[in-house]
């Protein structure tokens, strides 16, 4: 078979013609399309559900390397969400959850470190640059936080030799640990602005993760001033509980369609109202 660029492959039907069936062309609707992506044996990806599948504006590449391997972005997503998402109850305190979650010190290794700097890879092998570099960054963020939590690398206990289990409390490492979650949230300010080609779930994620990385670092600076602002975390858990909400919908809405299934939920679309460089050039 050919080479066809940005291609789903699957074996289980025979409607194609000559293996290859072309949905820009196809006269159904979207939603008609989509429950076809498993039909044909090889099968030409819109920008919408391109966009959709792999929260990434559609791109070419020299080969069909997307027909031969799964889509890597699920695996990420839960990587991020079963980190997320108990970090934020801990955070609102629920059930007497507390410590920063350092109970779920592996969970941040091993879910979100391991799995989305996998599905980063990945991403990447597959010339997704955008969400490699999303999921390849948080996954950095994770195995870094899941770091300063552990008392091997002695992050906080550097800062109190003589009482190392009060280190995390330390008003110097409170206010010296504040200026990562700044950062962070500068870099969620950036991809916020450049997920306005993929579609609206994804905007809002970035958008809420800004303010919610300012909370944590005020909530740390506040701490270097020897306040314990509750008030500061709660609004990050907030914040991070709603974000996780948006991020299970899109986890449920991909994995609805990687298996063809007959529901197809929207996340708002935006590649087709923010046009690229590229297609701008070539309509001038």
């Amino acid at each position: 078979m050919a080479n066809v660029p940005d291609v789903e492959k699957d074996h289980a039907g025979s409607d194609s013609v000559n293996g290859k069936y072309d949905l820009h062309h196809d006269h159904h609707d979207s939603e008609s399309a989509l429950r076809r992506i498993r039909t044909a044996g090889s099968i030409s990806i819109t920008p919408e559900l391109f966009e959709k599948i792999y929260l990434s504006p559609k791109n070419r590449v020299s080969n069909n390397i997307r027909s031969t391997f799964g889509n890597p972005t699920p695996l990420a997503l839960v990587g991020f969400l079963l980190s997320l998402t108990p970090l934020s109850n801990v955070l609102l305190g629920w059930r007497g959850a507390g410590g920063l979650g350092a109970a779920e010190v592996g969970v941040f290794y091993f879910f979100g470190g391991l799995l989305m700097l996998l599905g980063g890879f990945l991403e990447f092998i597959l010339g997704n640059t955008f969400p490699f570099v999303v999921f390849g960054s948080f996954g950095a963020f994770w195995l870094s936080f899941g770091a300063t939590l552990t008392p091997y690398f002695n992050a906080s206990a550097a800062y109190t030799p003589d009482n190392p289990s009060a280190g995390s409390t330390d008003p110097v490492f409170a206010a010296t640990f504040a200026y990562f979650q700044v950062y962070m949230g500068v870099l969620c300010f950036v991809y916020m602005i450049v997920a306005l080609r993929t579609n609206i779930v994804f905007v809002l994620i970035f958008l809420l993760l800004v303010p919610a990385f300012g909370c944590l670092a005020a909530f740390f600076f506040s701490l270097g001033e020897g306040v314990v602002n509750m008030t500061y975390q709660h609004a990050a858990g907030g914040l991070t509980f709603v974000i996780s909400l948006l991020g299970w919908y899109l986890f449920f809405v991909q994995l609805l369609a990687a298996v063809d299934f007959p529901l197809n939920l929207p996340v708002g679309d935006l590649s087709r109202f923010i046009k690229g460089a590229s297609e701008r050039s070539k309509a001038e």
